[in-house]
């Protein structure tokens, strides 16, 4: 890969973007048309099309590249099935992948989980069959009318706020356990005495919106790390309408349960009042959100802390999925212990990972140039990262947030990032606009953009 920027602890990085760019360029004299679609529930599909070369030419590379980029289109989002046309060969290695003994075993199970479908991966003959999406983006958010309940869930804290014609009335934050509980008592006793107080400081309850971190379809919890240690049976029987059941309690009202990495870009795009806003949190995993034009909640998964950025089959494997070079491992506190070996800087293996991110960055505050190397490195993975994703979203702009962007390396990170774009993808750089948090970007909370999410019935 001559002429890349190397990230400076990570030679051997091979970006996915640059791969693709080049197979491209190779494919497009004598490609044909490859439509792939990824079927979700309510009858949603997205449909992408690529050049790939003909059967019988360069399959093996074919296949190593384009089942990447059905991974990340899967994790992009989220469905139950992938029709592919155009190339056998590929659709025959897929349908292989994605099964309970192939390589994407985590992926299928995965997905047939959240959608409660078998995963099945079909072709079509003809491309132009699968080549139409339907997209269920709707008007999820920006509702300020009336009053409302906003209430957001966190690992280590749960915030609620009475909002009344989009003014915070009332604001608190609670500290709990939810990751370490059992007992799913626990977790609605707490959710409810917050939507409970909250009410207490409005003549009525309109609606209630939560974020949260985890999968969500029509309301009920699919995949929730908050309840990681209730066992299956209880998740099952009291957990998957949690928050369905909570509501009834407040009133017969509208609820819209969302994502909180959805939630998060949506609170950036009403600040900056821009739509088309990918959201990455790089903290304990890589969490993703994204609003589209009309700053409207897609309905896709975006998870892409599972969505390969590095091509290097080499590349670290993330220890849930069993994958290489996925974003967890370049865009969260897992990147930055990664890399701080070849920085010279020891770690205790006994910290726990956010301990070990603070020693580093308390290396980097301290003026240590082979700290400020990680996340020089960690900008210049996101550089081709954001150009990554630019295949699969629709990016004006991007807010970068979460533990690992506080402080000196915030701003190291947006640069590098910015130096990969500016040069090796500069149609990208005219169109992309890189933001960290500022004072203006805070200005809507996190739970009164949840609060805005349903809309009231009139």
């Amino acid at each position: 890969m001559h002429g890349l920027i190397r990230p400076a602890l990570d030679p051997n990085f091979q970006p996915m973007a640059v791969v693709y760019r080049a197979y491209q360029q190779d494919a497009e004299q004598s490609g044909v048309r490859l439509v792939v679609a990824i079927e979700r529930s309510a009858g949603q599909v997205s449909a992408w099309e690529s050049r790939v070369f003909p059967e019988g030419t360069q399959d093996e590379r074919t296949i190593n590249v384009f089942d990447r980029v059905v991974k990340t289109l899967l994790w992009a989002r989220g469905g139950y099935r992938i029709k592919v046309s155009g190339h056998r060969g590929l659709y025959e290695h897929l349908k292989k992948a994605y099964t309970k003994t192939g390589s994407r075993a985590f992926d299928e199970d995965f997905m047939a989980n959240v959608y409660e479908q078998p995963f099945e991966v079909v072709y079509a003959e003809n491309p132009d069959d699968i080549a139409h999406s339907v997209e269920g983006a709707s008007s999820v958010g920006r509702h300020l009318d009336g009053c409302r309940i906003g209430f957001d869930a966190g690992g280590s804290d749960r915030k609620v706020s009475a909002v009344i014609d989009g003014k915070d009335v009332y604001s608190e934050e609670v500290v709990w356990h939810p990751k370490i509980t059992p007992d799913p008592m626990y977790h609605y006793e707490g959710i409810l005495s917050a939507m409970k107080t909250a009410a207490s400081h409005m003549p009525r309850v309109d609606a209630i919106g939560v974020s949260s971190a985890g999968v969500y379809i029509d309301n009920r919890i699919m995949v929730a790390s908050l309840f990681l240690k209730v066992n299956r049976e209880d998740f099952k029987k009291h957990v998957k309408t949690m928050y369905i059941d909570i509501a009834k309690e407040i009133g017969d009202v509208p609820l819209v349960v969302a994502n909180d990495g959805d939630v998060t870009a949506l609170a950036g795009a009403m600040s900056l009042e821009k739509g088309n806003l990918l959201g990455i949190a790089m903290g304990t995993s890589e969490a993703g959100g994204y609003v589209d034009e009309h700053m409207n909640i897609t309905g896709w998964l975006n998870e892409l802390a599972f969505a390969p950025v590095d091509f290097n089959p080499d590349a670290m494997v993330d220890e849930w999925s069993g994958d290489y070079g996925c974003g967890v491992k370049y865009f969260s506190q897992d990147g930055v212990i990664k890399l701080a070996p070849a920085a010279g800087i020891h770690l205790n293996e006994n910290d726990s990972p956010a301990d070990k991110l603070k020693v580093v960055q308390k290396e980097l505050e301290a003026g240590n140039p082979e700290a400020a190397k990680i996340f020089e490195s960690i900008g210049t993975y996101f550089g081709y990262g954001v150009a990554w994703y630019a295949l699969f979203y629709d990016i004006r702009h991007v807010l970068v947030m979460g533990r690992v962007t506080s402080g000196k390396g915030g701003t190291l990170l947006i640069q590098h990032a910015q130096e990969v774009l500016d040069r090796d993808f500069p149609e990208l750089a005219k169109q992309i606009e890189l933001h960290l948090p500022d004072e203006k970007s805070r200005r809507v909370g996190q739970s009164i953009a949840a609060a805005s999410l349903p809309e009231i019935r009139k």
